[in-house]
């Protein structure tokens, strides 16, 4: 069976989600569980970095920028909801952090009445110079 990308790191950043979800339950507000997962994931080890900036470029000029909840190790983005539901527009949000950024994997995490979560996946070889050159 082929290794995923950054496994180790997202299968316990996965371990912890589902282990923030068990302890806080459904219905805080989203930053009660970034908080909750930053705090959780620094004390496992990892290092750590809330509302990290992504920059976008066109055509090598900041058109604009966007504020990635959680970045783990410096290679994972966290996108972190609390509504009932995940939807599409929530991974393109994540896609557009991948795209904008050298990082390849990104967890888009629910803290829903039913916990989900998807992982999503851009290479940097299938990325268009979206970051300043």
């Amino acid at each position: 069976m082929e290794k995923l990308l950054h496994q180790e790191i997202t299968d316990a950043i996965i371990k912890t989600y589902y282990d923030v979800c068990n302890e806080l339950g459904y219905g805080f507000l989203e930053k009660v569980y970034q908080n909750s997962m930053y705090l959780e994931l620094k004390h496992r080890g990892f290092q750590m970095e809330a509302q990290k900036q992504i920059k976008v470029y066109y055509k090598g000029i900041e058109v604009g920028e966007y504020y990635a909840d959680l970045v783990v190790n410096g290679v994972i983005i966290l996108e972190l909801k609390a509504s009932e539901v995940l939807v599409y527009e929530n991974e393109l949000q994540l896609l557009n952090y991948l795209r904008a950024t050298d990082k390849e994997v990104g967890l888009l995490l629910n803290f829903g009445k039913k916990a989900e979560f998807k992982r999503l996946i851009f290479t940097n070889d299938r990325k268009r110079h979206l970051r300043n050159p």
